[in-house]
């Protein structure tokens, strides 16, 4: 089976994370399958790559300081570089010839580009089904009717994709009713569920132990996801260690993100070390492993971040970016009325609520969130089970997704009683 999956990322990890995500679990539970990844991110070559995956590196695009799309990179204007990548994917899907195209995000990419290579497909690889995969949620609704509106979004879907697949649930957000999806384009919606993250490499106590952190000590782990926008919240978190008494029982680690510009990351580490019981590093690839040993985690609302504090069941305290898109207030705000974790809003952070929120936290005598366990996390098997459907009319894959319904049932039973 031949799988091409795109990922445009032109701004942080989250999407490509998420993607490797699905990528790693099909070939891991798929006999024979072959994975190609068409992405611009930046760091793509440092995540490990599993036999049967490869990628093809597209020239990167990302904003300038006004919000502006811009070459990252290339000395080449905007256009220039959106009709190279555009002729690089159409000559990927038109030479590896696969089974199923999995589209991240935007029906047409970005700045249109994947639009040739779809008309493509359809014409002369008409056996290819079009799958398009859509976070839990986009941005206010709002505006992303009118984005959709405007870029002819919802024609898209209806004329060119087979299947929408949502790695959400629709009990903390029902994006085919918030986002005005036609009748039509509802019944090719499959809600999946949220993306299980895989437990880390290491156990707890001996990434305790490499961090040194002693009985009766808490851990707290600060990561603002790939660091582009995370200056804010590491800043506040270390303004606000001066409102602890000298005597406390915290230490911290800071992953800044292999995306916060080297002058803020340099910035930051020196105030760092102005206090001992603070450690940071720029990347880790096994972030997973630090999540799981900490006592707390303090850290911006991105969809894959979120998802790893619900699969490791921790206590956070959540601030989520509200610009350029109010996804992550969104789905912050959504996810705290229903108990999963604390949140503080973008716009009313200080230094000293922000270390407070964290020490109220720390000090609760609620170890686990109940809530969790009735949470749908088996997104990745219901992919699995829809590309089997598509492919192959997988009569099994019916009974999976009524199980998914169930297992939402409880969900909300559990969260009433």
């Amino acid at each position: 089976m031949r799988l091409i999956v795109y990922s445009h990322d032109s701004f942080g990890l989250g999407n490509i994370r998420r993607m490797l995500s699905i990528c790693e679990y099909l070939i891991e539970n798929v006999t024979d399958m072959s994975i190609l990844i068409l992405s611009g991110s930046p760091v793509l070559h440092s995540f490990r790559m599993h036999p049967g995956l490869d990628y093809i590196k597209l020239p990167c695009l990302g904003r300038d300081r006004v919000g502006k799309m811009a070459t990252k990179y290339l000395s080449t204007e905007v256009d220039e570089t959106v009709r190279l990548r555009s002729n690089l994917i159409k000559t990927a899907i038109a030479d590896f010839k696969p089974d199923l195209v999995l589209v991240d995000k935007k029906p047409y990419g970005l700045l249109g580009e994947l639009k040739p290579a779809l008309d493509y497909a359809k014409v002369f690889l008409p056996e290819t089904k079009l799958v398009l995969l859509l976070r839990d949620i986009l941005d206010s609704p709002e505006v992303t009717i009118k984005d959709w509106q405007n870029n002819g979004y919802y024609q898209a879907l209806d004329s060119l994709y087979d299947r929408i697949l949502i790695v959400g649930m629709p009990e903390i957000f029902d994006l085919v009713q918030e986002y005005e999806f036609p009748a039509r384009l509802a019944q090719k919606v499959g809600y999946c569920g949220y993306i299980r993250r895989k437990p880390g490499c290491r156990q707890p106590h001996l990434v305790r132990q490499e961090l040194q952190i002693r009985p009766g000590e808490k851990l707290v782990l600060v990561t603002p996801g790939g660091g582009g926008d995370g200056y804010s919240l590491v800043n506040n978190y270390l303004a606000g260690l001066t409102y602890l008494p000298d005597r406390h029982n915290i230490k911290s680690l800071i992953v800044c993100g292999p995306e916060m510009p080297l002058s803020q990351r340099q910035e930051l580490e020196q105030s760092a070390q102005k206090h001992p019981e603070i450690q940071t590093m720029e990347f880790s690839d096994d972030l997973a492993s630090y999540m799981e040993a900490a006592d707390l985690v303090v850290s911006m609302g991105g969809y894959n971040t979120v998802c790893e504090i619900l699969s490791y069941s921790k206590r956070a305290v959540v601030v989520p970016r509200n610009k350029p898109v109010e996804e992550q207030l969104i789905r912050a705000e959504k996810m705290a009325k229903f108990g999963l974790f604390k949140t503080v809003h973008p716009d009313y952070i200080t230094p000293k609520s922000l270390i407070g929120t964290v020490v109220l936290e720390l000090n609760s005598e609620n170890n686990h969130l109940p809530a969790v366990s009735h949470l749908n996390l088996d997104a990745l098997m219901f992919i699995e089970q829809e590309i089997f459907k598509l492919l192959y009319n997988d009569i099994q894959s019916f009974s999976i997704c009524s199980q998914g319904e169930s297992v939402q049932e409880e969900y909300l039973a559990g969260v009433n009683n």
